[in-house]
């Protein structure tokens, strides 16, 4: 066991975890933070996309030791009302079927709209290609991204 500082959605905790516990488990088990899902195991999913520094990472296979001094936010951090410009969209558009994957996607595409707040097409394929929903909404989770683009750029 160690004891890590982090900071997760703008809050200092202090955990004393194994080193090489994935971040997933660290936020689910120890932090209660069950908003961010377990889907492969094997960071090939995407349900378990949290923000580190602002940007989309896959929590199941980040171990956390190597978070060291970084921001971690969550989908309970991205807003405290679920007002988000992503998480507006996303009702907009109603995209979740299950939902199971939603929140990784919601975090994978504001993290894109943070860096590119007018992506193309072939962007916001390329950013979203690997955050896979069972469902089969990729058609509605890219209308939703260009509706939250549209909305951060009025």
């Amino acid at each position: 066991m160690a004891k890590f500082n982090l900071n997760i959605n703008g809050k200092e905790r202090e955990l004393d975890v194994d080193p090489t516990t994935p971040m997933l488990w660290v936020l689910r088990d120890h932090i209660k933070l069950v908003g961010t899902k377990y889907g492969c195991g094997i960071a090939q999913c995407g349900a378990c996309t949290v923000h580190l520094d602002g940007n989309a990472v896959r929590s199941c296979q980040l171990p956390i030791s190597s978070v060291g001094d970084k921001e971690i936010t969550t989908i309970e951090g991205l807003s405290e009302k679920g007002d988000h410009p992503v998480q507006q969209a996303w009702l907009e558009v109603d995209v979740p079927q299950c939902g199971y994957c939603q929140a990784g996607q919601i975090m994978t595409a504001s993290a894109l709209l943070e860096k590119n707040p007018n992506p193309s097409d072939e962007e916001i394929e390329t950013a979203m290609n690997g955050n896979i929903c069972r469902c089969g909404t990729y058609t509605r989770i890219k209308k939703a991204v260009k509706i939250a683009a549209n909305s951060i750029n009025a």
